[in-house]
């Protein structure tokens, strides 16, 4: 028998239905079935559906003649559903990546009746805030880990709709429980559920994606659908007698439905101004019929006083009291919004004040003579000594030691200093000095705008990485992954460069096309990569031993690329799957923003003793020393890697979509340094199959080598130091 069936009422959702079902139907856990219901939609989500179920046997599509709304859609979808447990998932919103695993160990673990996952709110302009039920699951994580309601009735006040929730099939068949037509349907399945189960259990976890849209999510909408709000509450009082536990729970459920009730009659973006009498002529009577005999905890403050209106049917009062309450929000607002815009105005003055004596101090700085033997150094916006520039740096103490290098960082990276090496903390007044005052400026970024060109000053412009996505003024062809959309100010930036350091001849091509200014090119192999170069195997070892990895051990560092353009995506990837096709030795190191959000943090001792999270590892050349595979999407790492000519995987779920948004200047699927895969089961596939590395795989690199690591040979940062600081070549 099939262990899970999602249920996925599907109505005018073709703009988000693909997401819906990629987050389901892309899952490292398989044993489930789709149910998903059209429910007469009238857009293209019936051709959306045809299309999955066609190429994916797990999805099954039924089509209603009619629309007939979400509840008995839902009850359609019950019917045909196979599982032992049901899912109920809308189909605006998607699945974290692995939840459906962590779902399935939860439930095996702890036998539940219902399972109540954490989930997260996606605003339209894609800002992710945590659930309303923080609190109600920070005591839940102190419950045991199976409960009844009546052990820990704050169960109540978690978000009441289905799609939180994991249920027995077989509970509801001895329900009977069938969803209600029209608004707030959840209320009656959740609390019906609650109050049956005999074993509930939650999920610390993020596990839905709830997304809130801007327009056409029904509570969300204006009209006389939310006057159902009184029957699916009716219905809760109405079978709570069923429960040998409802004298204890009454109380607690009559006042989380006077908060429900409260807070959609207090959203006047919900409550049509004719219906407002009715919605608390309704209240009323609920609140006298539904009260129990024994009372109820009466809230405290301003809620406590509704609570007593409602009783009084005090519509009147009520409303005035509304009214008086928003004049002094306003009132309070405004008396806020000023005493915080003069504290603000304040240190605005300050931060002018002091931007504005440093900036005078630099142009008078300006007008004194060049240092010839200053060389100011700086990487990734002052974080820290890094990359090309530290390449350089290092061998610049060798080759010119009359070039004195002084680094720019920022003062939280100053700690963090190699000894021995010169430093000046940005922004600081001996910052301005040095910056207007050096010979030689080198950085893997720009220096600010406000930054003078000096005649006789050097600037090298050593970049990053190799570009794959495409950068400069290429971005101008594809608006949604432009950072920086002030291009005359990336151009005046780029016009101060007198040197652009490159890797290969495609790079020097692609930088003059996206930066199309006077400086000249040096095509020198990365300096970065000249520890790759020239590595031995006691390097290797070295590596290895930093990082507690065994000599038997196989590496795999995982380095999906930041997508500025689309934040808060995840490639698809399940760390405990990826270890388990690994085999007993495999290890995985994730360098990334993977691991920032807690959902993806490892799930078992097992898979924390095999899975790290390196995001914060100082040293990525050491990663690459240690790793004997190296798996990525689009980051320029690959480029880096293959100096090592050790295997290499492209794992690009969201291909198409990125190089059309993002913009990429050559199909890294067709010219890449290795195996392929598109979704999560190929990239398994290709580790159990040996196929990462085989003749095919090995091949591919080969031509990649050719194309990109030519001049990689260890002297990349000796060219750059006898070109620039010593003129030689000239």
């Amino acid at each position: 028998m099939t262990l899970i069936s999602f249920v996925v009422p599907v109505y005018q959702v073709q703009g988000y239905l693909r997401e819906c079902l990629d987050s389901i139907l892309g899952q490292s856990f398989t044993d489930f079935e789709v149910v998903a219901v059209d429910d007469c939609s009238p857009d293209r989500s019936c051709d959306i559906l045809a299309e999955y179920a066609a190429r994916d046997a797990r999805l099954r599509v039924i089509t209603l003649r009619h629309n007939e709304g979400q509840g008995p859609a839902r009850n359609r979808g019950l019917a045909d559903a196979a599982g032992t447990y049901v899912w109920f998932v809308d189909s605006d919103d998607w699945l974290a990546d692995g939840s459906v695993r962590a779902v399935v160990d939860r439930l095996r673990e702890t036998e539940a009746d219902v399972l109540i996952v954490d989930h997260a709110k996606v605003r339209w302009d894609h800002v992710v805030e945590p659930s309303g039920s923080v609190a109600a699951f920070d005591r839940l994580r102190r419950a045991p880990q199976v409960f009844a309601l009546r052990d820990w009735p704050e169960a109540i006040d978690i978000l009441h709709v289905p799609w939180n929730k994991i249920v027995r099939r077989d509970l509801l068949d001895r329900l009977d429980f069938q969803f209600r037509p029209g608004w707030y349907e959840d209320v009656p399945f959740t609390y019906r559920v609650l109050l049956a189960a005999e074993r509930i259990s939650t999920l610390d976890r993020v596990c839905i994606y709830y997304r809130q849209r801007r327009s056409g999510a029904a509570t969300s909408t204006m009209g006389a659908g939310h006057l159902a709000i009184f029957p699916s509450w009716a219905q809760v009082f109405d079978t709570i007698d069923a429960s040998p536990d409802a004298e204890q729970l009454r109380p607690v459920l009559f006042r989380r439905m006077m908060k429900h009730l409260l807070l959609v009659r207090g959203n006047d973006e919900r409550m049509p101004r004719r219906l407002r009498a009715r919605f608390f002529t309704q209240m009323t009577e609920h609140y006298h019929r539904y009260r129990p005999p024994g009372g109820y905890p009466v809230p405290g403050g301003v809620e406590g006083i509704k609570h007593r209106l409602v009783a009084g049917g005090r519509r009147r009062t009520f409303h005035a009291m509304r009214g008086a309450f928003r004049v002094l929000d306003v009132v309070g607002r405004a008396g806020e919004t000023a005493g915080r815009r003069a504290i603000s105005a304040a240190r605005t003055v300050a931060r002018s004040v002091r931007t504005g004596v440093f900036r005078g101090y630099y142009r008078l700085q300006v007008r004194r003579p060049l240092d010839s033997s200053l060389a100011l150094y700086a990487a990734y916006w002052y974080r820290g000594y890094a990359c090309n520039p530290a390449a350089i740096h290092e061998r610049a103490r060798e080759l010119a030691p009359h070039v004195r290098g002084v680094w720019v960082v920022r003062r939280d990276q100053a700690v963090a200093m190699p000894p021995g090496v010169e430093y000046v903390v940005a922004g600081s007044l001996r910052y301005h000095r040095l910056l207007a005052r050096a010979k030689y400026l080198v950085n893997n970024v720009n220096w600010p705008g406000w930054v003078v060109k000096r005649p006789g000053s050097v600037h090298v412009m050593t970049h990053h990485g190799t570009p794959l996505k495409v950068m400069g003024l290429d971005q101008q062809s594809y608006p949604g992954g432009v950072q920086d959309p002030d291009f005359t100010g990336q151009m005046h930036r780029a016009d101060r460069w007198d040197y652009s350091i490159t890797a290969n001849a495609f790079t020097t091509q692609m930088w003059e096309r996206a930066y199309p200014c006077g400086y000249q090119s040096l095509e020198t192999g990365y300096p970065r990569n000249d520890r790759l170069a020239t590595a031995t195997v006691a390097d290797v070892v070295a590596a290895r031993d930093k990082l507690g990895i065994e000599p038997g051990d196989r590496l795999v560092l995982y380095a999906p690329t930041h997508r500025g353009h689309q934040p808060g995506y995840h490639p698809p990837f399940d760390a405990a799957a990826f270890v388990a096709a690994l085999g007993p030795n495999g290890r995985l190191l994730i360098r990334s923003h993977y691991f920032q959000d807690p959902a993806h943090a490892p799930a078992s001792t097992w898979e924390a003793s095999r899975v790290r999270d390196v995001s914060a590892y100082p040293s990525v050349e050491d990663l690459y020393l240690a790793a004997d595979v190296l798996v990525t999407d689009y980051s320029s790492v690959m480029f880096d890697y293959a100096v090592l000519d050790r295997p290499i995987v492209i794992y690009a779920p969201d291909w198409q979509a990125y190089r059309l948004v993002r913009g990429v200047y050559f199909d890294i699927t067709a010219e890449p340094p290795g195996a392929v895969a598109l979704t999560f089961p190929d990239l398994l596939d290709l580790f159990r199959t040996g196929a990462v590395d085989n003749d095919a795989a090995t091949k591919a690199r080969g031509e990649f080598r050719r194309k990109f690591c030519a001049l990689e040979d260890g002297r990349a940062a000796e060219r750059v130091v006898r070109r620039v600081l010593l003129g030689e070549g000239a």
